[in-house]
């Protein structure tokens, strides 16, 4: 087991290594395995492709944002729009220890914004909606939100697309120590709890205004 364990985290780290040290994915899997001394077949029986490395390189760093986040005893304590902000602030600090990484590897060139769930982000999403929905089911018993028949199911999905823009806005921000990122988190989680409660149109005004400020 521990072998295995050894064996998955060399193909991880060679491949970040190869990524920041040549600005590109490598060639092939023979070529790459032969790199750092390992037989292509071992290759498989841990990942079946590149992009199943770059699916657990995200996955990872939800893991690792969520045990940071949880390992902090006043969490339990948060209401759930505490939780949501927690998360995304502890997600950029994950994200900027990887950012030469994720700047290399991802397909998100500063000229076009994230519309849609790229692949290498399939298992963070399967994660995040899982954890959210938990966060959302606490919000609709405190009453944080309000339960709505037919945008209930809904919730979870726009949550996504939130989390979508915090990654995207995270990349392309350019600002020191990354404030304009926090910022942005700040309104975004405040609009999107507002627009699920009662009170949406002030945030709504006020993000958008945010947003164009930004550009």
């Amino acid at each position: 087991m521990a072998t295995t364990v050894n064996k998955t985290q060399k193909i991880l780290d060679a491949y970040k290594l190869h990524v920041l040290e040549h600005g590109t994915k490598p060639n092939s899997v023979f070529k790459f395995s032969k790199s750092i001394k390992l037989k292509e077949e071992d290759f498989y029986q841990h990942f079946n492709s590149f992009k199943g490395i770059e699916k657990h390189i995200w996955h990872s760093f939800f893991q690792e944002t969520y045990e940071m986040m949880t390992s902090e005893e006043v969490y339990q304590e948060y209401s759930a729009r505490e939780k949501l902000l927690s998360f995304y602030f502890t997600l950029a600090e994950v994200l900027k220890k990887n950012r030469s990484y994720i700047l290399e590897a991802t397909e998100c060139p500063k000229e076009k914004a994230l519309k849609k769930t790229p692949e290498y982000l399939s298992l963070f999403k399967s994660e995040f909606h899982k954890w959210v929905r938990n966060v959302l089911m606490e919000a609709k018993e405190s009453e944080e939100i309000k339960r709505r028949q037919y945008l209930d199911d809904f919730y979870p999905k726009a949550m996504w697309v939130q989390c979508l823009f915090v990654i995207d806005f995270w990349i392309r921000d350019e600002s020191v120590g990354f404030e304009k990122t926090d910022e942005a988190i700040e309104r975004a989680v405040k609009l999107s709890f507002d627009l699920m409660a009662e009170t949406p149109l002030e945030s709504a005004f006020d993000f958008g205004k945010f947003l164009f400020q930004s550009r």
